[in-house]
């Protein structure tokens, strides 16, 4: 079954943070080295990305949970899978592996959840984030033209990590937490070169981020200024996620509710992280909250971001089931 039969059907349920789950089990420095780059001259230690490679039982395992709350959807442990992110740990060579094998090991799981339950069939997402640099903004308050990147070099480190992870079996690409939208541009004219290399094509996700209450995404767009920058694109769907908890994303999504032509996505935080860094939001809460999108028929697809657990996904789950897809005028 296509996803996009089955988004017209009912709202589908993207799955939670990560991060968050992989924070939970203490990992050491030597979790992250394995036996394979023990050697490693540099720091390792928080290159979560890396544990596909080096304990991907325990990545196995936070897809599985995420599927058993109810997702239909799992991200690839693929945050910041681009040369430009590995940069700071000095592994660039490594980034299609790190890719190839975090799709695969997503796959595997999605896999067995669909061939256990035939009528809910599992998805694969290849996440691809926006990366530490940004082709819009100067990182060097005393010099507003500089650039530390350029428009090129996202367009090739992004079509690399796109490659790795169709390679792998992704069912799509999703271009997550957009701050800067010429970052995403460079992103989707990656995945379009790849595509008509290839020859072959998946759907497209887009998720952009508002940063602060003047809704804005870093890069200074409004939620309708960043979807006109991306809809010459033929997106499946486009979306938010992190940054604010669902209260305050909801009069952002009413807007992509209005306009977009495309299936719309949402995945919030569990709330505003307090002043250790800490989601203090539970799943009743953060459920009541996401309630209100879908009773006003905002989304199509619907997760969590930061703080996120699969005690939240299934509570989301649950709601999700009860109410009926945002209706998409074009394009659906």
């Amino acid at each position: 079954m296509k996803i996009e039969d089955i988004l017209k059907e009912r709202i589908m349920v993207l799955d939670g943070a990560m991060g968050t789950m992989i924070q939970k089990h203490i990992l050491t420095e030597a979790d992250f080295r394995g036996e394979r780059f023990k050697d490693h001259k540099f720091p390792l230690k928080g290159n979560n990305d890396l544990l596909s490679i080096t304990r991907p039982d325990i990545i196995k395992d936070i897809h599985r949970q995420y599927f058993e709350a109810g997702a239909d959807i799992a991200e690839t442990n693929t945050f910041s899978g681009t040369t430009v992110a590995q940069s700071d740990y000095h592994l660039e060579d490594i980034v299609y592996e790190l890719n190839f094998q975090s799709a695969k090991i997503a796959k595997v799981v999605a896999d067995e959840f669909t061939k256990r339950e035939p009528h809910k069939p599992r998805f694969v997402a290849g996440a691809l984030g926006p990366t530490n640099k940004t082709a819009s903004l100067s990182p060097d308050v005393n010099n507003p033209g500089y650039r530390a990147i350029t428009f090129d070099q996202l367009k090739e480190a992004f079509k690399l990590q796109a490659k790795g992870l169709m390679d792998g079996g992704v069912d799509l690409l999703l271009f997550e937490t957009i701050i800067d939208t010429l970052n995403a541009k460079a992103a989707l004219f990656a995945a379009q070169e790849l595509f008509e290399e290839t020859g072959k094509e998946i759907p497209i996700m887009v998720s952009g981020t508002i940063t602060d209450a003047s809704g804005r995404t870093l890069s200074g767009q409004t939620t309708e200024a960043f979807l006109i920058s991306v809809s010459h694109v033929p997106l499946l769907s486009i979306g938010l996620n992190c940054a604010l908890g669902a209260k305050a994303l909801r009069p952002y999504l009413q807007v992509l509710n209005e306009q977009a032509p495309f299936y719309v996505s949402a995945y919030p935080n569990a709330g505003l992280p307090n002043e250790f860094g800490q989601y203090d939001q539970g799943p009743k809460e953060m459920g009541d909250q996401i309630e209100e999108f879908l009773q006003e028929g905002l989304v199509n697809i619907i997760g969590g971001c930061c703080g996120t657990t699969p005690d939240h996904i299934k509570v989301i789950a649950s709601l999700a089931a009860k109410y009926k897809p945002r209706e998409v005028a074009v394009n659906a």
